[in-house]
């Protein structure tokens, strides 16, 4: 912790540019798989052809994602991008099957209900489907950002910041405080992260509790 103190100017920029590669692409990941899990619950087809997918592209291990990103993009090795494209796959991988998990689990006599009230299918899935869905994919979505947050320190590796950086300089300059520092801020992000999401999920959805 002493380093933390001394070193806070230092703490907080790799704090910054930790929560930045984590958190970013959880939101892009979360965006790209309500369609796709919108899609995979009212297809057998779609179903079949994106949980294997999303299986696949979960075991590519994160270092080698990472690695051949600039060569598919053309982008520098130390761009940002080379981290949030492949959390952003990562993201849409876990989530795709709790999205649509969540939707299926919407049961059809609600469905019916809306539809009998007029509603057509984008606004039923807005105010009444994705809403009733939100428990199981605010459970999925802390899975994500978990996970981003500590995958996100395998960039170090290529050079790029975070708490990955602590590590790295750690290990190399047997700096053990550096390296408690990452972990300590690492597990601290994850904690923050995944009570905010259970407290946001928890107002979002206070039907939820009433059955309890």
């Amino acid at each position: 912790m002493n380093w933390i103190f001394e070193n806070w100017e230092k703490f907080w920029e790799v704090t910054e540019v930790h929560v930045r590669l984590a958190l970013l692409p959880v939101v892009i990941g979360f965006v790209l798989s309500i369609p796709l899990g919108w899609w995979a619950s009212r297809s057998g087809t779609a179903r079949a052809v994106l949980f294997p997918l999303a299986n696949i592209l979960f075991t590519i291990p994160s270092i080698a994602l990472i690695v051949i990103t600039p060569v598919l993009l053309g982008v520098q090795i130390l761009d940002e991008i080379n981290v949030i494209v492949p959390l952003v796959v990562y993201t849409v991988a876990l989530m795709v099957r709790s999205v649509a998990d969540a939707l299926a689990a919407v049961p059809g006599n609600v469905v019916a209900a809306a539809n009998a009230m007029g509603y057509r299918p984008f606004r039923r899935f807005l105010t009444v489907e994705f809403p009733l869905a939100l428990p199981v994919t605010v459970a999925g979505l802390r899975v994500a950002t978990v996970s981003n947050i500590s995958m996100v320190s395998v960039g170090a590796l290529v050079g790029l910041g975070g708490y990955g950086q602590l590590f790295t300089e750690g290990y190399q300059n047997d700096h053990t405080e550096k390296v408690v520092a990452g972990l300590i801020g690492t597990v601290v992000l994850a904690v923050l992260a995944d009570g905010l999401l259970l407290l946001g999920g928890r107002l979002l959805t206070p039907w939820a509790r009433v059955g309890r």
